[in-house]
């Protein structure tokens, strides 16, 4: 039940936050933080499926990991939810195309030695 809950606290979180780069991307960048160009991003976002999508993601993520700190603990739902980085950086190299540099591989292999150290 734990490794369950983990899973689906890590997938809401990996795929709110790619629904959340996806949509974001989609939107284009905030250009002023005046109140009416406020508005008008939130009325955009509001409209946007992948912020919707990111948004059930999120809850899917939030309640998930409330399920698992009822039954594990604390420290190790959060130190084992950081393989969440580890899922991202791969997808966000393989779905949004991104960059990874070199550094940030090595950071992605501490983290996946982390876990590994934590699940063990």
């Amino acid at each position: 039940m734990i490794y369950f809950l983990l899973g689906l606290t890590v997938f809401g979180t990996v795929a709110g936050d790619l629904f959340k780069a996806k949509g974001m991307r989609r939107l284009g960048e905030l250009h002023s933080f005046h109140p009416v160009a406020l508005a008008q991003m939130l009325g955009r976002a509001a409209a946007s499926g992948w912020m919707w999508a990111c948004l059930a993601s999120c809850a899917i993520s939030f309640f998930g990991f409330m399920a698992l700190v009822s039954v594990a603990d604390l420290s190790f739902a959060v130190l084992a939810t950081a393989s969440g980085y580890v899922v991202e950086t791969v997808l966000a190299r393989v779905a949004l195309r991104e960059t990874i540099s070199p550094r940030r591989w090595c950071a992605v292999a501490l983290v996946t030695a982390g876990v590994v150290m934590v699940g063990g």
